[in-house]
């Protein structure tokens, strides 16, 4: 089985649960933080939605220099948020869809100017750079919300708020 084929519905299963957590922001408390280090909900809400880009960039590029692209400004709503989230993830999927095993085998560099932060495989990025980057923070922004009294959806089994998938 091509590796894209494993890849591509555990991609769909959990953007579908990111998008239902990112549903549950709430618009007009995007600067509050739990801790004065902490991302503020808004950054953390956007980074997430944010996040499906990178596998976008690393099916279709050899590396990326964060240096020569800067970050964009925060977005005013959850609304916002979510078309962001939903046209990357159209965007990742897309870019996946067909890619062979020679390709997913490719190296790929993540760098800082001159700098190499890391390299590695462009499967490892997908699965880790892209998956388990976005579901790490995915829980972190599950965090704030029930540290805002906001009843989370069910990811891999019942919530405490929600008894069924």
């Amino acid at each position: 089985m091509p590796l894209v084929d494993a890849l591509l519905p555990e991609f769909d299963h959990e953007m579908t649960v990111t998008r239902k957590v990112l549903e549950r922001v709430p618009d007009g408390n995007f600067d509050w933080k739990p801790h004065q280090k902490s991302m503020s909900l808004g950054q953390l809400a956007q980074h997430v939605a944010t996040i499906p880009t990178w596998g976008k960039v690393a099916m279709s590029q050899d590396a990326f220099d964060l240096a020569a692209n800067p970050q964009a400004g925060q977005l005013p709503t959850r609304n916002d948020i979510l078309t962001l989230f939903d046209r990357n993830v159209s965007d990742a999927r897309a870019a996946l869809v067909g890619k062979g095993d020679g390709e997913m085998m490719a190296p790929w560099a993540l760098k800082r100017g001159a700098h190499t932060i890391f390299s590695m495989p462009k499967a490892s990025v997908w699965r880790s750079f892209v998956m388990n980057h976005l579901i790490h923070h995915r829980a972190q922004l599950g965090v704030y919300l029930r540290m805002h009294d906001i009843a989370l959806p069910s990811v891999y089994g019942p919530s405490a708020d929600e008894g069924s998938l």
